[in-house]
């Protein structure tokens, strides 16, 4: 039985088994299990498990989803033609989001909160990242266990609260929104005092090499709280844009938020066996590795733009052309060996990631569409301008290339034909990042898609929510159960 609402608490060391599609971490027998946790051996974990969230199952699911990728066997064969079941992704919610990167971020905020002083540093960080998993698990499934998650016996069983309250808060409810839990969490940080030149806490032990994301930097880290508003107001701006703007609004007076790749809220892994990215792991090393290639229809886009980025972001096995596949083809594949796949950009040689969780070029891309849509302050072109930039500058690009590309692909046109360009051009940056690329297709419709070949699924089109666990269906009665037989689109996505 899943337990991701008791308090069981596991190490960063156990994640790194989780990058295959079988079960490899049971959370719930573990020999390691320390009898008392410290707020420092919970951080690593927290974000661990949090990048594994973002980068494992459901990226894979979601690249394909999108079309930069093509699902050549297993299930991102049947995620290509629209199939997904309820028991896809059991693992990711138990291991990864509840049962990891949540329940532990939970104990750190209570052991922070308790001992307050630098410790406020662990419950500062930890409401950031409990704020963003909660994010990935409500952005995929839509209405999940939030308020009443996390508290052990007192609610095992919990409720789903709807989306719009997650995002929204409802007092009468006794949910906090996920915007209020950020703003809480930069409270913690900014009453610390910090070293001008580390950025650490000056008084008392607070987190150093145990933050496997900023190394202990708490202006990175509050920069990064500012940006995790940017992008909840983002995700949310099509279905309620006054909202959407006063949080942009918010940061943009403040004035803290990411601006330069320096500043990028990433997690590295290790080149070891076992400490690795699991994208690389599935895609290098795993009996899976032939699961994934490149898609045409992606390819076709990156080559029409004469975009610079391809031959870093994919192979080119053969020297000459790359070998893609047209989402949703089922006929004869060439040797698996000649097929364009995941270059080193995200996964690097030895799989040490990073894994890229909330960025520079994310930050300017949601402020030229702010900028453009919501008419906050702001010019969209600089904005769009500065996103391309530091996605190529990542992958990169020498910058007399850059110049000449952003000149080639100035914003022009109607209002929509310039969020088009946007767009695209955030879903080329996030490449490796499925699951980003996937939330803001949802809500935009941009770039524009044609429904894969051999379409199937609950109705013959893209997925735009994933179907509830199965293990959740069989414990919890306060899930719908067989669950959403639609598939029926989440409250923020209204195109």
């Amino acid at each position: 039985m899943i337990r991701h609402l008791r308090k069981t608490y596991i190490l960063a060391g156990l994640l790194t088994g989780l990058a295959g599609c079988q079960q490899f971490l049971d959370v719930n027998i573990t020999p390691n299990n320390p009898t008392v946790v410290t707020p420092a051996v919970l951080l690593p974990t927290v974000q661990a498990a949090a990048a594994f969230a973002n980068a494992n199952e459901l990226n894979r699911f979601a690249a394909v989803a999108v079309q930069q990728l093509y699902g050549a066997n297993g299930t991102p064969s049947a995620t290509d033609i629209y199939v997904t079941t309820g028991s896809d992704f059991n693992n990711q919610w138990q291991a990864e989001i509840y049962n990891g990167a949540l329940i532990n971020a939970q104990k750190m905020i209570e052991l922070g909160d308790a001992n307050n002083g630098a410790a406020k540093a662990y419950s500062g960080i930890g409401k950031l990242m409990k704020a963003y998993a909660f994010s990935i698990a409500t952005d995929a499934w839509g209405d999940v266990p939030y308020s009443q998650a996390l508290q052990g016996e007192a609610f095992s069983q919990p409720r789903l609260d709807k989306q719009e309250d997650i995002y929204k808060g409802n007092t009468s409810a006794g949910i906090q929104s996920l915007f209020d839990l950020v703003r809480e969490g930069l409270r913690d940080l900014d009453g610390l005092t910090i070293s001008a030149t580390t950025g650490r806490v000056t008084v008392g032990a607070g987190p150093t090499t145990d933050d496997i994301i900023f190394g202990g930097n708490i202006l990175r880290w509050r920069q990064a709280g500012n940006t995790l508003l940017l992008k909840f107001a983002n995700t949310i701006s099509r279905k309620e844009p006054e909202l959407a703007k006063t949080v942009i609004n918010e940061v943009l007076t403040r004035n803290v938020f990411i601006k330069t790749n320096a500043d990028d809220m990433n997690v590295a892994f290790g080149s070891a066996v076992n400490s690795q990215d699991p994208r690389f792991v599935y895609t290098r090393t795993s009996l899976f590795r032939d699961d994934l290639a490149l898609s045409t229809r992606y390819l076709n886009l990156l080559q029409g733009l004469n975009d610079p980025r391809l031959p870093v972001f994919f192979t080119r096995p053969n020297a000459t052309s790359y070998v893609s596949f047209d989402n949703g083809f089922r006929g004869t594949l060439p040797t698996s060996t000649t097929w364009s796949r995941w270059k080193d950009y995200d996964i690097r040689t030895q799989g040490q990631g990073p894994v890229r969780m909330v960025t520079n070029f994310q930050r300017a891309f949601i402020l030229a569409e702010s900028a453009l849509i919501l008419s906050t302050p702001g010019d969209a072109q600089a904005l769009y301008a500065e996103g391309i930039r530091a996605s190529m500058v990542l992958a990169g690009i020498p910058t007399a290339q850059i110049d000449t590309y952003i000149t080639a692909n100035t914003l022009k046109g109607t209002t929509q034909e310039r969020l088009a360009q946007i767009m695209t051009q955030k879903y080329i940056a996030f490449t490796g990042n499925g699951l980003e690329v996937w939330n803001d297709l949802r809500r935009t419709n941009l770039p524009a898609q044609q429904p894969s070949q051999n379409a199937s699924g609950i109705d013959g089109t893209r997925q735009v929510r994933l179907q509830y666990v199965t293990n959740e269906l069989t414990r919890n009665p306060n899930f719908p159960n067989p669950g959403p037989l639609t598939n029926a689109r989440l409250w923020w996505d209204i195109d």
